[in-house]
């Protein structure tokens, strides 16, 4: 994945995940009222077409099966050669592939009810094999990319705590929508990973694109910045970048949240609001009674 392309598919890949999950939840939870609320961690396809309603769980193990095959035939090569870090990576989208598989084996036996709690610990495992690998990577990254590793870290902890939190307490909206937030944020991350560090025209001033490789072959980094204050310099635009992508995500989620309010009434709101419209009209009608009754 130390590419260029290596990061902008799977980056994309998050990102509509993420819309897709991020406007799914909200939408659910403003069409019950919050009692009703259940969290999901894979949302059906309403179309018209009831061949495609498993489409994110189809999506989801093609491209954990296609991931794993372009990292053990070691693209762009394409030969068959053990190396430990595209293992690791193969690690993660394994555990990926055997959630979408379970999930889907649930729907079509119709015990997705049943083993939902199952389904919450699989995709929990996800993001704990996730955090694990990039944390203990056989190939540790040093410098500017090292920093950017760091703070993927913690984007993909917060989806641990939170997918861990969903399942141990389904009816929390705050932590679907949290999940779904931060699958988001890892995309948008990985994309400007693979602009900052692996094209040359947006590599931060000061620092030059190369791959230093020590005589182990365990430590590289893409980005060399040449100066201790251009390497300062670097990471203080990372961290940056890092606020800037949360909060254009935490805009972006406010707005779909007012946008649903406003549009779809819960049914609770819409209760009271139709009791105390007909309190009032009562008292209306009692009033214009009574004046008729003086007159």
């Amino acid at each position: 994945m130390g590419t260029l392309l290596g990061h902008i598919v799977p980056g994309l890949a998050l990102v509509i995940l993420g819309l897709w999950h991020t406007i799914n939840t909200i939408s659910a939870y403003h069409l019950r009222d919050s009692k009703n609320f259940v969290s999901r961690f894979w949302h059906p396809l309403n179309s018209p077409f009831s061949k495609l309603k498993h489409l994110e769980l189809l999506l989801i193990l093609s491209f954990s099966i296609f991931s794993i095959f372009v990292q053990v035939m070691d693209y762009p090569s394409f030969h068959f050669a053990f190396k430990l870090n595209n293992y690791e990576h193969v690690a993660m989208f394994l555990h990926l592939a055997i959630f979408a598989g379970f999930a889907l084996c649930a729907e079509l036996t119709h015990s997705s009810e049943i083993l939902s709690g199952v389904s919450g610990v699989l995709a929990t495992s996800v993001f704990g094999q996730e955090l694990f690998l990039l944390h203990y990577h056989s190939t540790d990254h040093i410098g500017l990319e090292g920093h950017y590793h760091w703070l993927l870290q913690l984007i993909v902890f917060a989806s641990l705590m939170a997918s861990l939190f969903t399942t141990t307490t389904p009816s929390s909206f705050p932590s679907s929508l949290v999940l779904a937030v931060s699958v988001m944020f890892q995309g948008f991350w990985f994309i400007n990973m693979g602009f900052m560090l692996w094209f040359p025209q947006f590599v931060p001033r000061g620092c030059i694109p190369a791959v230093a490789k020590m005589p182990s072959d365990s430590m590289h980094g893409a980005v060399i910045c040449q100066t201790h204050k251009a390497d300062m310099r670097a990471r203080a635009v990372a961290n940056m970048q890092f606020s800037w992508i949360l909060a254009g995500i935490m805009i972006f989620t406010a707005c779909v949240c007012l946008r649903f309010a406003r549009s779809l009434r819960p049914r609770g709101q819409s209760t009271e609001y139709e009791q105390l419209q007909s309190k009032v009209s009562d008292v209306s009608v009692a009033i214009a009674g009574f004046k008729q009754t003086s007159s």
